[in-house]
């Protein structure tokens, strides 16, 4: 009869109990056990099972919860949050109302740092381990593990180089896995690769240069080697890094061979690995994929058309150009800033760059979008993908924030096309020459042409920049709508009571605003509704009231969009529905507010 260790481990005390030739059984268990889940309800699945032996060692050889383990970036934690009172809640995972996929303060005591983004770790557990001194605490353990090409990031560096100067008690593990979602870049994955190779001289070690003391590389799959190698660390005082080695999706050969495709596969069959494929068969595209394929259609035709983005080349689809034209066509890895700046330079030389990149992520940019592109008043064109609710992956993902905080920069330009076909318009429009910067929002997931490809891929229509569109007359209320949250409104305008009353207005261009259509609008509605799928504050709603106060219409008007708290993780129906503009919320609306 197969032993079942796993259930009754229901936090890290219980697994102290166990002996330690029985990890080994724990590990396959819990690699199981991660697979069936996830299989069925979908989530991250290849850094989790990377982990595996690590997360059982670090809880089996550190004091867990007193002793403080950050995880960076928060998706390797699903082993951890199942070793920690969370396994019979993990099948919740990115669900509403469920659990986290990610490491969440709120969620558990384990769970020391909330961490989405990656590249905080290091700093988060150097800030603790000073704190513990100061309170006179020497002998906690504090814990960063850092993952998934993380470390090339600047905020990492920055993290090593001050804990490098400090006493702290500070343990920094490296999860060297050569691969964040899409295979990781640069010049230190070639260092790291050279010392995992033994071709790196070791006393050219460049982690010892920074004060640390440096142990590795070692395999993070030998639990009895890690074990052992954590046992001694933890008796050693001050900056301390371990270098581990450790292959994405161990344990499930497809996860192992494709690791991109198995970051976050969808649902799968948990007992072959073969992922359970949708059709796809008269869908419309993704709008990243709208994207990556105009773009690669516009740099054919334009030779100074240059793609970047901040290692996102499958989830943005920049992979077609980088694929086709890789001179033209750059991943430089998890270094928002400076992917930013290196659009800014090359801007500067007439070339015109497309740097596409996550809307939540351009916030860790926020100063070199100022500073470097909206003060020079250089004509970047920021591609802003996963705009607006994004869905499972929860709070620290959504990209409700960048209308009010790209509203606020005097210069730019802000975009938000309703459907595939204005997107690529935009994106043809861009490249004919702007004298500003420009920033494109559209949303993850699929659009709402059906053949889009077929009938207007190729077929570019230039924009005029500021204008607003009536899509729909009425004669009583009028709803100004931006982007794709616009299709909602036509959907339920459609459904509502008395649909001749309600006018429709598309203002993709929130900045600068039409404001000769809003002249018209305040003066002949009374009743005014505003809908965004950003936050309420700041955003598009408000430039609307902006205007009004400034032309003295006192007209009534009701700002529809993302309250003023953080949403949590769901599907985007559902989160829609929480902020009260999904379908049916505003059939509901427009039922009651148009008698």
């Amino acid at each position: 009869m197969k032993s079942n260790l796993l259930s009754d481990i229901h936090n890290p005390a219980d697994l102290r109990l166990l002996k330690e030739d029985q990890l080994i059984e724990v590990a396959q268990e819990l690699r199981d056990f991660i697979i069936d889940v996830v299989s069925v309800k979908e989530g991250h699945l290849g850094s989790s099972l990377g982990v595996i032996e690590l997360t059982i060692a670090l809880h089996y050889v550190f004091n867990t919860p007193e002793d403080l383990l950050v995880w960076d970036v928060g998706h390797q934690a699903y082993g951890h949050k199942i070793l920690t009172e969370r396994r019979e809640n993990f099948h919740t995972n990115r669900q509403i109302d469920g659990i986290s996929g990610f490491p969440k303060r709120s969620e558990s005591i384990y769970d020391t740092f909330g961490v989405g983004h990656s590249s905080t770790s290091i700093s988060a557990a150097l800030g603790m381990a000073i704190a513990s001194q100061l309170k006179g605490d020497f002998n906690k353990q504090h814990i960063a593990v850092i993952g998934d090409a993380s470390i090339a990031s600047g905020m990492a560096f920055e993290g090593l180089n001050h804990a490098g100067v400090t006493d702290a008690n500070v343990l920094v593990i490296l999860n060297d896995n050569a691969i964040g979602i899409d295979p990781s870049v640069g010049a230190l994955k070639k260092y790291l690769t050279a010392v995992k190779n033994g071709k790196n001289p070791r006393q050219n070690n460049m982690i010892k240069s920074l004060n640390f003391d440096y142990s590795g590389p070692i395999d993070g799959h030998d639990l009895p080697a890690l074990i052992k190698e954590l046992n001694r660390l933890k008796k050693i005082k001050g900056p301390k890094f371990l270098h581990i080695v450790t292959t994405k999706g161990k344990g499930l050969q497809q996860a192992e061979e494709n690791q991109v495709k198995y970051h976050a596969p969808g649902k799968f069959d948990a007992s072959t690995g073969e992922i359970i494929l949708k059709s796809e068969e008269n869908l419309p595209p993704k709008f990243q994929d709208v994207f990556g394929l105009t773009i690669l259609d516009l740099a054919r035709k334009n030779e100074k058309i240059i793609g970047i983005t901040p290692a996102m080349p499958s989830g943005s689809s920049l992979k077609f150009m980088m694929d086709e034209i890789p001179e033209r066509a750059f991943d430089v890895g998890i270094a928002e800033q400076h992917a930013v700046t290196l659009a800014a330079g090359m801007a500067t030389q007439g070339m015109i760059v497309y740097c596409t990149i996550y809307s939540t992520f351009l916030q860790r940019a926020y100063d070199q979008l100022i500073h470097d592109v909206a003060l020079q008043d250089l004509p970047v064109i920021f591609c802003l993908d996963r705009a607006g609710l994004v869905g499972e992956d929860g709070a620290t993902h959504h990209g409700v924030f960048d209308i009010a905080y790209l509203r606020a920069i005097p210069n730019m330009i802000i975009y938000a096309p309703i459907n595939e076909i204005a997107l690529q318009n935009i994106l043809y429009t861009a490249q004919l020459g702007l004298n500003h910067p420009i920033a494109i929002r559209y949303p993850r997931g699929r659009g709402v042409v059906p053949n889009w490809e077929v009938e207007n891929f190729g077929h570019y229509e230039n924009i005029i920049i500021g204008q607003a569109n009536l899509l729909k007359s009425g004669t009583k209320t009028a709803v100004l709508s931006t982007g794709t949250i616009g299709n909602n409104v036509t959907l339920a305008i459609n459904e509502s009571t008395n649909p001749e009353t309600i006018a429709h207005y598309d203002f993709p261009f929130i900045k600068p605003m039409d404001t000769n259509q809003l002249q018209a609008i305040f003066s002949k509605f009374d009743n005014i509704i505003t809908i965004e799928d950003g936050t309420v504050n700041g955003g598009f709603g408000s430039a609307i009231l902006e205007f009004a106060a400034s032309h003295n219409f006192n007209n009534k008007v009701t700002l529809l969009g993302i309250p003023d708290m953080f949403i949590e993780h769901g599907t985007v129906n559902q989160l829609q529905q929480l902020c009260k503009i999904d379908v049916k919320s505003l059939i509901n609306l427009f039922s009651t507010d148009t008698k």
